[in-house]
């Protein structure tokens, strides 16, 4: 007969799995624009076009013309092509606050602008601020419903997966967008592609999931997101001697951070994580500040038991992506892994800021602040103990377990 302390530490177990499953299913994405390469993250389309402004005519109907339009609207023309440059430098710097304000301003001054909203959603997603990119991408897709980027861009987003409800309807939508993109241009390979991942986000491993990847891989022969994306649905099917070769491919063919990223983050959801280091050490030495190389490579410390090793990944990544949820959860788990509990806490609560309903029911829980709160416990620090429970019960009120707990410690 199982102990109660023996089911309690398999359901440890369980739950750590399934949490650290859930964030690998969360990182995924892949460079999506008119060229697939040079990315600060899995997921990085190409900056917002910042259209040349004609020179100013001497003389003739043209210069006439070109006047009749107003001085007013020339104005706002030129202030929001040079706040798309700006925004547009900002954010290949990293600079992302300043990006941010650059495109927000062009808002201000032009709404509706679908440039802008696109700009907006491209600085989110960079952090992986994944709801505030879908409702700016979805502006961007309703201002310029012609534009392949945005569609593209939308289609990527809504697959990656949220704590809480809701990602069936997303799945569904990102299908949607991507059959659009697709329809507006057959011959890209990048809508094919994402096609091809919305589908399996629906968990649709079948004929349609692999033709949309081959359509992709016969579009573009170097494209090395494409052909690891094609390898993952090929194991999922049953066929991994056909998924190997695939694989292989796409790390020869990967030049960039981002498709590295991606091929390694194919690997973990395939639980192949030891062949997801030498990919992500590629990444790295290409772009050491690189923020999902970074979180992924810790991630997958944190799964080999590895935990100072995953702190030097870990922290680094919310230094460059600051109000990213992902890293800072990851790095307080690390934190409590190490039993340096006055870190964790201080992390989780860094976490708090921009967390989303059901990631506040996970950082009460005991990969959260509850679990701080034990290990407050266990070196006789009730007051802390009992801080830590209090703050679990605000972010999850009314769990009884919780409730108990900070009772007992009070």
């Amino acid at each position: 007969m199982c102990t109660p302390s023996i089911v309690r530490a398999v359901l440890t177990f369980v739950a750590l799995s399934v949490l650290l499953s859930l964030a690998a299913i969360c990182a995924a994405g892949q460079d999506v624009g008119a060229d697939v390469g040079g990315g600060a993250g899995i997921f990085r389309p190409k900056n917002p076009e910042a259209k040349k402004r004609p020179s100013k005519p001497s003389s003739g109907k043209r210069g006439q013309a070109a006047r009749t339009s107003g001085p007013t609207n020339a104005g706002v023309e030129e202030r929001v092509e040079d706040l798309l440059d700006k925004g547009n430098q900002f954010r290949d710097a990293r600079r992302f606050v300043e990006a941010e304000t650059a495109y927000e301003s062009i808002l201000k001054i032009k709404p509706r602008d679908g440039r802008a909203a696109y700009g907006l959603g491209n600085i989110y997603a960079d952090q992986q601020r994944w709801e505030e990119a879908e409702s700016a991408y979805r502006n961007a897709a309703q201002w310029s419903p012609s534009d392949v980027d945005s569609l593209v861009a939308l289609s990527v987003v809504l697959v990656q997966p949220r704590t809480g409800e809701g990602n069936a309807k997303r799945f569904a939508d990102a299908e949607s967008f991507a059959r659009r993109a697709v329809q507006l241009q057959p011959n890209n390979a990048v809508a094919w592609d994402r096609l091809g991942v919305a589908l399996q986000a629906r968990g649709l491993f079948n004929n349609e999931t692999e033709h949309a990847y081959r359509r992709a891989v016969e579009l573009d022969a170097n494209f090395a997101v494409a052909y690891a994306h094609l390898a993952r649905v090929l194991r999922r099917m049953g066929r991994p001697a056909d998924a190997a070769p695939l694989y292989d491919k796409a790390t020869q063919l990967a030049k960039d951070p981002a498709t590295l990223n991606l091929i390694a983050e194919s690997l973990q959801a395939e639980q192949q994580w030891d062949n997801s280091e030498p990919v992500l050490k590629r990444a790295l030495e290409l772009d050491a500040r690189n923020p999902t190389a970074l979180f992924l490579m810790g991630r997958m410390m944190v799964v080999a038991k590895r935990f100072t090793e995953a702190e030097s990944y870990l922290k680094p990544a919310t230094e460059v992506s600051p109000r990213a949820f992902q890293p800072f959860n990851l790095l307080g788990r690390t934190y409590l892994a190490m039993d340096r509990f006055e870190e964790a806490e201080v992390t989780y609560e860094r976490a708090a800021g921009f967390a989303s309903p059901g990631d506040r029911k996970q950082l009460a829980g005991i990969y959260g602040f509850e679990g701080v709160g034990d290990g407050y416990l266990k070196t006789k620090k009730k007051p802390s103990a009992a801080h830590a429970y209090q703050r679990a019960l605000e972010l999850d009120p009314g769990n009884k377990e919780i409730e108990q707990k900070l009772a007992k410690a009070r």
